[in-house]
């Protein structure tokens, strides 16, 4: 069967590469039916004009949508597949680290295993120490908040099929975590070992910040464990206070007669102060996250399209 598959990729800064990816997918796919989606999420370089470019040069495969601004890697890719009307839809990154002649791999195991979803993993990561600490933590924490199978690596590079697709788009909230969405509907899930490449160009688009907000929108945004935490986090650090008073009471009466000093009294005005502080933030993350949705905070804004001649026909 001749199956269609559907290639998104967010684009940010990546220009000197970009083009060159591009023109690798179209000749190593073999398949007839095949069309790269690509997302430029507010790049600052002239990754718009590449990609212009290449959509002009391929337009019966390449649709090209322009965010009006950077809203995040996740929210691109969620405009992608949005767009995305294939049978089979891989997400893969614009950098060459996903080489293109692994795609074919990736898609045939989905299709052969009939999986919902299938991801990849590596024998090596060339990332740098900081990018692997920060995929340890995050599977870590995946694990544990999002009931993902422990033996299984959140790899962005992944292949889906169609119903996948579906059930992920209906996400309209403005923090979406793919990998989030997925876990939340399937557990029919792939896994295949492919290459991971160095970087071409030596960058990474993931700062701190960015990854502090990715893992805020997988804590906050699919699991309510971290309030659970913060209600079993009180309510033993009230029993620490019960102890304290209990041990100061009997310190006073019957052993001994000085006066409490003003270090204990900090120590225990700070830990409890800050215990508290950490409550009503993460109940406050909550809180502001649902004032944001229901304020209709957007999750992209497409300012332009360039060759959508087959959702034209859809519609």
């Amino acid at each position: 069967m001749d199956y269609s598959i559907g290639i998104v990729i967010p684009v940010y800064n990546g220009a000197l590469t970009i083009g060159n990816l591009i023109d690798k997918l179209i000749a190593l796919l073999p398949y007839k039916n095949k069309k790269i989606i690509l997302v430029n999420d507010g790049s600052t370089d002239n990754s718009h004009e590449v990609c212009l470019k290449k959509a002009e040069q391929y337009p019966d495969i390449i649709t090209y949508l322009s965010l009006s601004k950077n809203f995040g890697e996740h929210n691109a890719v969620m405009a992608g597949l949005n767009y995305a009307d294939t049978d089979y839809v891989v997400i893969m990154d614009d950098d060459f680290q996903n080489p293109p002649d692994e795609v074919e791999k990736l898609i045939n195991t989905t299709i052969d295993g009939g999986y919902d979803v299938t991801y990849s993993y590596y024998e090596e990561k060339k990332h740098t120490f900081f990018r692997n600490f920060g995929s340890k933590f995050n599977d870590i924490v995946a694990t544990f908040l999002l009931d993902k199978p422990p033996n299984l690596y959140l790899s962005s590079f992944k292949c889906m099929n169609r119903f996948m697709v579906n059930e992920v788009i209906k996400y309209k909230g403005p923090f979406p975590y793919i990998d989030g969405l997925i876990l939340r509907v399937t557990r029919n899930i792939g896994k295949v070992m492919v290459r991971h490449e160095e970087r071409q160009i030596n960058r990474s688009n993931y700062t701190l910040r960015k990854l502090i907000h990715l893992w805020l929108n997988m804590f906050v945004n699919f699991s309510v464990i971290p309030l659970r935490i913060s209600t079993v986090l009180g309510l033993f650090m009230a029993f620490i206070g019960a102890i304290m008073s209990i041990y100061v009471f009997i310190d006073k009466v019957f052993i001994s007669s000085n006066p409490l000093g003003w270090s204990s009294i900090m120590v225990a005005v700070i830990t409890f102060s800050g215990v508290q502080l950490l409550i009503i933030g993460l109940i406050g993350e909550y809180l502001g996250r649902l004032f944001l949705t229901g304020n209709m905070t957007p999750q992209y804004v497409i300012k332009n399209i360039w060759n959508l001649r087959r959702v034209e026909e859809k519609q």
